[in-house]
């Protein structure tokens, strides 16, 4: 939210704090007066669950770790998590007053990745290294990411794809493109899971698995489950709309334009039959007529069962006549 308002860029430089520092936990070893740029810092984050780089990054952002996690209240209450509240910005805590729900993990995963899809080009990053520049000299540190769904085997190197051998890369779940692993010794292990197939995103939210080996189980088996039931329709073939005629206008006709692409997600798991079209406008319109405005809509169904709907705009403006306009086309005529 900070980078999308301008208030810092991926290229800015953080220094680590003593605080920072003092994270235990999964870390990537930041030292303090360390800097690191916001980029890295995400990735040390996202790829490597790293507590110190969170903590450096409240602290950058907001002052202090109290204030950020003040803000993180905030933003989970705005979207509706209503089973949530932090008391700290990497989850150490062992208060009973740091807690949430498998749903507002989902909640929250979802706003994520529909806002700011590149978090998920970050949390699909198998292996990355970053590199350390302190008073002790310049070492590289390597980040692996901890979500094993994403992980990529190579059947040409002989290593099994849980399938069969083959040349191609294959993730360990076919379709998986992040989120986040999360554990505790309270929590115990947890997973947001994101997979994309045939157009259709699912996220799958585990929460105190037993093992780290359940959670990726389980979400794989949420998963299959979704894909099994939900199907996508989307409107690639839109239908061509028709001009419509405007009286007492400068234009004789104005243009339509769809305001959005129609889609349905189907979540029984029976297959969408023959959808049928009918579009509904005014045959004719008074000027003027604005841009953009609503001029009537197309409706999608199935076997007589209404799908929704898409409103179709007015696709360009068209001014009233004036006397001289009526003049014009009295002279044209003639």
């Amino acid at each position: 939210d900070a980078i999308d308002a301008g208030k810092i860029r991926l290229g800015d430089e953080v220094v680590t704090s003593a605080h920072a520092k003092s994270m235990g936990g999964s870390q990537v070893f930041l030292e303090e007066g360390e800097i690191q740029t916001v980029e890295t810092l995400i990735k040390c984050i996202v790829i490597a669950s790293g507590n110190d780089a969170s903590v450096a990054m409240a602290e950058h952002i907001c002052g202090s770790e109290q204030e950020f996690v003040r803000h993180m209240n905030e933003r989970a209450e705005g979207l509706g998590m209503k089973n949530t509240h932090f008391e700290d910005c990497c989850g150490l805590t062992e208060s009973p007053d740091h807690y949430t729900t498998a749903r507002d993990i989902a909640i929250m995963s979802r706003e994520l990745i529909t806002k700011y899809p590149k978090i998920l080009e970050y949390s699909s990053i198998w292996m990355e290294n970053i590199t350390h520049v302190t008073r002790q000299g310049t070492k590289e540190f390597g980040l692996t990411n901890t979500n094993k769904m994403i992980k990529t085997y190579n059947g040409a190197n002989g290593i099994k794809t849980g399938l069969t051998n083959t040349n191609k890369l294959i993730r360990s779940y076919e379709g998986c493109v992040g989120l986040k692993t999360g554990s505790t010794s309270i929590a115990k292990y947890c997973l947001s899971a994101v997979a994309k197939r045939n157009d259709i995103t699912l996220i799958a939210v585990v929460m105190a698995a037993p093992d780290y080996k359940v959670r990726f189980k389980d979400a794989a088996s949420m998963l299959n489950y979704g894909f099994s039931k939900c199907s996508l329709y989307i409107d690639k073939k839109m239908e061509a709309l028709p001009e419509v005629p405007v009286r007492n206008g400068k234009k004789k006709t104005v243009s339509l334009v769809y305001e959005e692409q129609f889609h349905y997600l189907d979540t029984t798991g029976q297959n969408i039959g023959n959808v049928k079209r009918k579009l509904r406008i005014h045959r004719e319109v008074k000027a003027p007529v604005k841009k953009n405005t609503l001029a009537g809509e197309m409706i999608y169904s199935v076997d007589g069962k209404e799908l929704g709907r898409v409103r179709i705009l007015y696709g360009e403006n068209a001014g009233k006549a004036t006397y001289l306009d009526c003049l014009k086309k009295v002279v044209m005529r003639l």
